[in-house]
């Protein structure tokens, strides 16, 4: 749970954005999101590797590129 401390003299638009801020940092929907169906370590590994080695793909074709 998020809690924010409203100080004296604040306008409640500026703890508003406060709040959403903190709660984009906290990564909420993330979270909500990825516990909605379990994947197994094997697999989360494996798409970490999978998505590493085509980030590595598309900077090296940029280098050739330019």
């Amino acid at each position: 749970m998020l809690i924010i401390d409203v100080k004296d003299n604040e306008g409640i638009d500026k703890a508003l954005k406060r709040y959403k801020r903190k709660y984009q940092q906290a990564q909420i929907i993330q979270q909500l999101r990825q516990r909605q169906h379990f994947t197994k370590p094997s697999v989360k590994r494996r798409n970490e590797i999978l998505k590493a080695v085509y980030k590595q793909h598309k900077q090296e074709e940029e280098g050739e590129a330019i």
